[in-house]
Protein backbone atom coordinates (compact mmCIF):
# COMPACT_ATOMS: atom_id res chain seq x y z
CA UNK A 1 0.00 0.00 0.00
CA UNK A 2 1.61 3.16 -1.07
CA UNK A 3 0.78 5.39 2.05
CA UNK A 4 2.86 3.03 4.16
CA UNK A 5 1.08 2.05 7.81
CA UNK A 6 1.82 5.47 9.29
CA UNK A 7 1.67 8.95 8.24
CA UNK A 8 1.62 12.71 9.84
CA UNK A 9 -1.48 14.83 9.58
CA UNK A 10 -0.21 18.49 10.16
CA UNK A 11 -2.41 21.43 10.86
CA UNK A 12 -2.87 24.09 8.09
CA UNK A 13 0.09 26.87 7.65
CA UNK A 14 3.03 25.13 9.79
CA UNK A 15 5.02 24.20 6.51
CA UNK A 16 7.11 26.94 4.57
CA UNK A 17 7.92 24.82 1.87
CA UNK A 18 10.43 27.57 0.46
CA UNK A 19 12.35 26.96 3.65
CA UNK A 20 15.23 24.93 3.54
CA UNK A 21 14.78 24.01 6.83
CA UNK A 22 11.36 22.97 6.21
CA UNK A 23 12.28 21.07 3.35
CA UNK A 24 14.92 19.70 5.11
CA UNK A 25 12.70 18.61 7.78
CA UNK A 26 10.31 16.95 5.02
CA UNK A 27 12.97 15.26 3.65
CA UNK A 28 14.08 14.10 6.70
CA UNK A 29 10.39 12.38 7.56
CA UNK A 30 10.67 10.05 4.53
CA UNK A 31 14.05 8.56 6.04
CA UNK A 32 12.22 7.94 9.18
CA UNK A 33 10.10 5.90 7.84
CA UNK A 34 6.30 7.59 7.41
CA UNK A 35 4.31 6.53 4.92
CA UNK A 36 2.51 10.01 3.50
CA UNK A 37 2.35 13.80 4.78
CA UNK A 38 -1.28 15.21 4.89
CA UNK A 39 -0.97 18.77 4.46
CA UNK A 40 -4.67 20.37 6.18
CA UNK A 41 -7.17 22.52 4.65
CA UNK A 42 -5.44 22.36 1.20
CA UNK A 43 -5.89 24.82 -1.03
CA UNK A 44 -6.66 23.53 -5.04
CA UNK A 45 -3.74 24.75 -6.53
CA UNK A 46 -1.83 21.48 -4.46
CA UNK A 47 0.82 24.43 -4.28
CA UNK A 48 1.96 22.94 -0.49
CA UNK A 49 1.59 19.55 -1.64
CA UNK A 50 3.59 20.09 -5.02
CA UNK A 51 6.32 21.70 -3.32
CA UNK A 52 6.77 18.90 -0.62
CA UNK A 53 6.61 16.81 -3.33
CA UNK A 54 9.23 18.08 -4.65
CA UNK A 55 11.55 18.65 -1.85
CA UNK A 56 10.97 14.91 -1.03
CA UNK A 57 11.83 11.23 -3.34
CA UNK A 58 9.47 8.98 -2.15
CA UNK A 59 7.31 10.58 0.55
CA UNK A 60 3.37 10.50 -0.46
CA UNK A 61 1.87 14.14 -0.07
CA UNK A 62 -2.15 14.01 0.33
CA UNK A 63 -4.19 17.08 1.00
CA UNK A 64 -6.74 16.48 3.58
CA UNK A 65 -8.21 18.57 2.67
CA UNK A 66 -9.51 20.37 -0.15
CA UNK A 67 -12.86 22.04 0.76
CA UNK A 68 -15.25 21.67 -2.21
CA UNK A 69 -17.13 24.64 -1.76
CA UNK A 70 -13.91 26.86 -1.85
CA UNK A 71 -11.95 25.38 -4.26
CA UNK A 72 -13.12 25.26 -8.18
CA UNK A 73 -12.89 21.44 -9.55
CA UNK A 74 -11.08 22.84 -12.51
CA UNK A 75 -8.26 24.21 -10.78
CA UNK A 76 -7.70 21.42 -8.59
CA UNK A 77 -7.79 18.68 -11.74
CA UNK A 78 -5.41 20.91 -13.50
CA UNK A 79 -3.13 21.42 -10.37
CA UNK A 80 -3.32 17.32 -9.68
CA UNK A 81 -2.09 16.41 -13.08
CA UNK A 82 0.84 18.61 -13.56
CA UNK A 83 1.74 17.36 -9.85
CA UNK A 84 1.23 13.66 -10.91
CA UNK A 85 2.98 14.07 -13.85
CA UNK A 86 5.60 15.02 -12.19
CA UNK A 87 5.86 13.09 -9.16
CA UNK A 88 3.85 9.70 -10.40
CA UNK A 89 1.89 7.80 -7.63
CA UNK A 90 3.01 10.39 -4.49
CA UNK A 91 -0.22 12.69 -5.03
CA UNK A 92 -3.22 12.23 -2.80
CA UNK A 93 -6.19 14.36 -2.98
CA UNK A 94 -8.12 14.68 -0.33
CA UNK A 95 -11.91 15.93 -0.56
CA UNK A 96 -14.55 17.33 1.84
CA UNK A 97 -17.31 19.02 2.18
CA UNK A 98 -16.10 20.77 5.70
CA UNK A 99 -18.11 22.52 7.53
CA UNK A 100 -21.20 25.18 7.40
CA UNK A 101 -19.90 28.19 9.65
CA UNK A 102 -16.59 27.78 8.28
CA UNK A 103 -18.13 27.66 4.19
CA UNK A 104 -20.72 30.24 5.01
CA UNK A 105 -18.29 32.52 6.39
CA UNK A 106 -16.90 32.78 3.47
CA UNK A 107 -19.94 33.83 1.56
CA UNK A 108 -21.02 30.02 0.48
CA UNK A 109 -24.16 28.52 0.75
CA UNK A 110 -24.07 25.37 2.96
CA UNK A 111 -26.91 23.18 1.62
CA UNK A 112 -27.23 19.20 0.64
CA UNK A 113 -23.43 19.15 1.38
CA UNK A 114 -23.48 15.25 0.56
CA UNK A 115 -25.05 16.26 -2.74
CA UNK A 116 -22.20 19.12 -3.41
CA UNK A 117 -19.60 16.30 -2.56
CA UNK A 118 -20.73 13.87 -5.16
CA UNK A 119 -21.18 16.33 -8.08
CA UNK A 120 -17.33 17.58 -7.29
CA UNK A 121 -16.58 14.24 -7.92
CA UNK A 122 -18.25 13.98 -11.01
CA UNK A 123 -16.86 17.25 -12.22
CA UNK A 124 -13.44 15.96 -11.95
CA UNK A 125 -14.20 12.57 -13.60
CA UNK A 126 -15.93 15.02 -16.77
CA UNK A 127 -12.02 16.81 -16.48
CA UNK A 128 -9.73 15.85 -19.69
CA UNK A 129 -7.80 13.42 -18.78
CA UNK A 130 -10.61 12.43 -15.50
CA UNK A 131 -8.79 12.83 -12.23
CA UNK A 132 -8.45 8.94 -11.28
CA UNK A 133 -10.38 7.53 -8.41
CA UNK A 134 -7.63 5.92 -7.23
CA UNK A 135 -6.24 9.22 -6.61
CA UNK A 136 -8.65 10.38 -4.34
CA UNK A 137 -10.14 10.09 -0.82
CA UNK A 138 -13.19 11.69 1.10
CA UNK A 139 -13.11 13.34 4.77
CA UNK A 140 -16.20 11.17 5.67
CA UNK A 141 -17.73 10.64 9.01
CA UNK A 142 -21.13 9.43 8.08
CA UNK A 143 -22.81 6.38 6.62
CA UNK A 144 -23.41 8.05 3.50
CA UNK A 145 -20.08 9.67 2.83
CA UNK A 146 -18.65 6.71 3.89
CA UNK A 147 -20.01 4.88 1.44
CA UNK A 148 -19.73 7.22 -0.91
CA UNK A 149 -15.85 7.40 -0.32
CA UNK A 150 -15.51 3.63 -0.88
CA UNK A 151 -17.98 3.77 -4.50
CA UNK A 152 -16.36 6.35 -5.78
CA UNK A 153 -12.78 7.04 -4.65
CA UNK A 154 -9.60 5.15 -3.11
CA UNK A 155 -11.53 5.22 0.25
CA UNK A 156 -11.80 7.20 3.60
CA UNK A 157 -9.98 10.12 5.71
CA UNK A 158 -12.21 10.09 8.71
CA UNK A 159 -11.14 12.81 11.37
CA UNK A 160 -11.49 13.74 15.22
CA UNK A 161 -12.54 10.17 15.55
CA UNK A 162 -12.17 7.03 17.42
CA UNK A 163 -11.18 2.99 16.85
CA UNK A 164 -14.82 2.91 17.69
CA UNK A 165 -15.61 4.66 14.51
CA UNK A 166 -12.94 2.61 12.95
CA UNK A 167 -14.97 -0.34 12.68
CA UNK A 168 -17.83 1.15 12.03
CA UNK A 169 -16.38 2.85 9.10
CA UNK A 170 -14.71 -0.37 7.77
CA UNK A 171 -18.13 -2.53 8.03
CA UNK A 172 -19.32 0.03 5.96
CA UNK A 173 -16.63 0.28 3.61
CA UNK A 174 -16.13 -3.01 3.21
CA UNK A 175 -13.26 -4.78 2.26
CA UNK A 176 -11.41 -3.27 -0.52
CA UNK A 177 -10.93 0.66 0.16
CA UNK A 178 -8.98 2.35 2.10
CA UNK A 179 -9.81 3.19 5.66
CA UNK A 180 -6.83 5.87 7.32
CA UNK A 181 -8.37 7.84 10.45
CA UNK A 182 -6.12 11.04 11.92
CA UNK A 183 -5.08 10.30 15.22
CA UNK A 184 -4.42 12.97 18.01
CA UNK A 185 -1.33 12.49 19.98
CA UNK A 186 0.40 14.44 23.06
CA UNK A 187 3.79 12.77 24.26
CA UNK A 188 3.21 14.17 27.43
CA UNK A 189 2.93 11.49 30.85
CA UNK A 190 1.54 14.69 33.22
CA UNK A 191 -2.47 14.08 33.11
CA UNK A 192 -2.66 17.79 33.45
CA UNK A 193 -0.51 18.88 30.89
CA UNK A 194 -1.41 16.69 28.45
CA UNK A 195 -5.29 17.31 28.52
CA UNK A 196 -4.56 21.05 28.69
CA UNK A 197 -2.68 20.46 25.43
CA UNK A 198 -5.22 18.41 23.73
CA UNK A 199 -8.32 20.88 24.83
CA UNK A 200 -6.23 23.56 22.90
CA UNK A 201 -6.38 22.08 19.68
CA UNK A 202 -10.05 20.52 20.78
CA UNK A 203 -12.02 23.75 21.54
CA UNK A 204 -12.00 24.82 17.82
CA UNK A 205 -13.32 21.63 16.60
CA UNK A 206 -16.28 21.41 19.43
CA UNK A 207 -18.77 24.32 17.80
CA UNK A 208 -19.16 22.26 14.58
CA UNK A 209 -21.87 20.78 14.02
CA UNK A 210 -20.36 17.46 11.95
CA UNK A 211 -18.05 16.69 14.72
CA UNK A 212 -20.47 16.96 17.69
CA UNK A 213 -23.01 15.11 15.91
CA UNK A 214 -20.65 12.24 15.10
CA UNK A 215 -19.19 12.13 18.67
CA UNK A 216 -23.24 11.45 19.57
CA UNK A 217 -23.24 8.45 17.30
CA UNK A 218 -20.43 6.73 18.62
CA UNK A 219 -21.75 7.44 22.75
CA UNK A 220 -20.93 10.87 23.88
CA UNK A 221 -23.05 13.08 25.76
CA UNK A 222 -24.24 16.21 25.57
CA UNK A 223 -21.86 16.66 29.11
CA UNK A 224 -19.01 15.10 27.39
CA UNK A 225 -18.61 17.69 24.39
CA UNK A 226 -20.13 21.23 26.38
CA UNK A 227 -17.18 23.73 27.65
CA UNK A 228 -13.51 22.35 27.14
CA UNK A 229 -15.25 18.64 26.97
CA UNK A 230 -14.88 15.92 29.92
CA UNK A 231 -11.56 13.79 30.54
CA UNK A 232 -13.32 11.02 29.08
CA UNK A 233 -14.04 12.87 25.69
CA UNK A 234 -10.77 14.06 26.02
CA UNK A 235 -8.84 10.94 26.50
CA UNK A 236 -11.14 8.85 23.57
CA UNK A 237 -10.15 11.53 21.00
CA UNK A 238 -6.05 12.51 21.74
CA UNK A 239 -4.01 9.53 22.76
CA UNK A 240 -1.39 10.97 25.34
CA UNK A 241 1.08 9.70 27.67
CA UNK A 242 4.54 7.53 26.50
CA UNK A 243 5.60 5.99 22.95
CA UNK A 244 4.03 2.72 24.09
CA UNK A 245 0.09 4.22 25.08
CA UNK A 246 0.50 6.20 21.27
CA UNK A 247 1.24 3.36 20.11
CA UNK A 248 -1.52 1.25 21.78
CA UNK A 249 -4.15 3.40 20.08
CA UNK A 250 -2.24 2.94 16.91
CA UNK A 251 -2.74 -0.45 17.33
CA UNK A 252 -6.43 -0.16 18.29
CA UNK A 253 -7.06 1.65 14.79
CA UNK A 254 -5.60 -1.18 13.18
CA UNK A 255 -7.16 -3.87 14.44
CA UNK A 256 -10.66 -2.08 13.91
CA UNK A 257 -9.70 -1.97 10.24
CA UNK A 258 -7.42 1.10 9.39
CA UNK A 259 -5.03 0.18 6.64
CA UNK A 260 -3.49 3.50 7.57
CA UNK A 261 -3.20 5.75 10.58
CA UNK A 262 -1.96 9.56 10.38
CA UNK A 263 -0.85 10.73 13.54
CA UNK A 264 -1.28 14.61 14.34
CA UNK A 265 1.05 15.29 17.17
CA UNK A 266 0.00 17.95 19.37
CA UNK A 267 2.84 20.08 21.38
CA UNK A 268 0.85 23.39 22.16
CA UNK A 269 3.57 25.23 20.87
CA UNK A 270 4.25 26.69 17.18
CA UNK A 271 6.83 25.37 14.77
CA UNK A 272 6.91 21.59 13.70
CA UNK A 273 7.66 18.83 16.16
CA UNK A 274 10.39 17.68 14.59
CA UNK A 275 11.37 16.34 18.51
CA UNK A 276 8.27 14.44 18.76
CA UNK A 277 8.27 12.97 14.91
CA UNK A 278 11.95 11.32 15.51
CA UNK A 279 10.97 9.85 19.13
CA UNK A 280 7.72 8.27 17.73
CA UNK A 281 9.08 6.93 14.16
CA UNK A 282 11.34 3.76 15.43
CA UNK A 283 7.76 2.40 17.40
CA UNK A 284 5.54 3.12 14.32
CA UNK A 285 8.28 1.82 12.00
CA UNK A 286 8.25 -1.86 14.07
CA UNK A 287 4.96 -1.81 14.62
Amino acid sequence: MRLGKTGLWTAPGMWEPGSAEHREAAAELEDLGYGTLWLGNTTGDLAEVSALLDATRRLVVGSSIVNVWLNDSATLAAAYRQAAGAHPGRVVVGLGSSHAPLVEGAGQDYRKPYSKLRSYLDELAATEPPVPGEDQMLAALGPRTLALAGERTAGALPYLTTPEHTAQAREILGDGPLLAPEQKVVLETDPVRAREIARETLAMYMSLPNYVNNWRRLGFTEHDVADRGSDRFVDALVAWGDVDTVLARVREHRAAGADHVALQVLTGSPGLPLAEWRELAPAVRES
